[in-house]
């Protein structure tokens, strides 16, 4: 499996914030989208996960246009906005029953991604009540009910403590050794050697970037 992201453009009125955005991704890599605030990051993967349209492009997964077939997409695609997509009033397993039947939601908790991203500690604990760290691992809990093999996430652990960041990093990295394909906005140094490749958006233009570890370098990049 490889994903191709095709000529993505948007406008907004007359401002262009994405021109032409280009990629492909084989399966099992993991692609860091970085740029500075404001430069397109989260309406990229707001367009590829469908929440938005686009002015023109194509997300192809092996010759279907997810981006044209919402059934395909939803089938394939799990995404983690930078928001809580969270009921607030209802617990961790309230939030989990409208994704997952009884029977995969105790089977997930027992030995499956739930498990792993640690969700078990927290189930009775109203969104409402629960740190970020929390809000995120559901969050991606959710996202994951479908076992998609394409993950959108939107800054997955910015403003999170060092514990939380290692518990999703940990889980990324068994989803990407899967053979899952993992597309993130970061500008996080952990998510960075997350990945495979790097890419900056600046003006709309999605470059190539070699990240060696020098922050500094990538914060003149930026």
């Amino acid at each position: 499996m490889q994903i191709e992201i095709k000529n993505i453009s948007k406008n907004f009125k007359k401002k262009a914030v994405l021109r032409d955005i280009t990629l492909t991704v084989e399966q099992g890599k993991c692609i860091g989208i970085l740029g500075a605030n404001g430069c397109g990051k989260s309406t990229l993967l707001s367009i590829l996960a469908g929440v938005q349209p686009g002015n023109s492009g194509s997300f192809l997964c092996d010759g279907v246009d997810l981006l044209k077939d919402a059934r395909k997409r939803a089938q394939l695609v799990g995404y983690v906005p930078q928001g809580t997509p969270l009921i607030e009033e209802l617990t961790a397993w309230d939030n989990l029953l409208l994704w997952y039947d009884r029977a995969a939601l105790k089977k997930e908790l027992e030995s499956g991604v739930l498990q792993l991203l640690g969700i078990g500690d927290f189930l009775k604990v109203p969104v409402s009540k629960m740190s970020g760290g929390m809000k995120k691992r559901l969050s991606i809990g959710c996202a994951m009910a479908k076992k998609p093999p394409i993950l959108l996430l939107d800054e997955p652990t910015a403003a999170l403590d060092l514990a939380c960041k290692q518990h999703i990093s940990e889980y990324l990295q068994h989803y990407k050794n899967s053979g899952g394909i993992l597309l993130l906005t970061t500008h996080d140094v952990m998510e960075l050697s997350l990945c495979d490749a790097w890419y900056i958006i600046r003006d709309g233009v999605l470059t190539p970037f070699q990240y060696d570890g020098d922050v500094g370098k990538l914060v003149e990049s930026l």
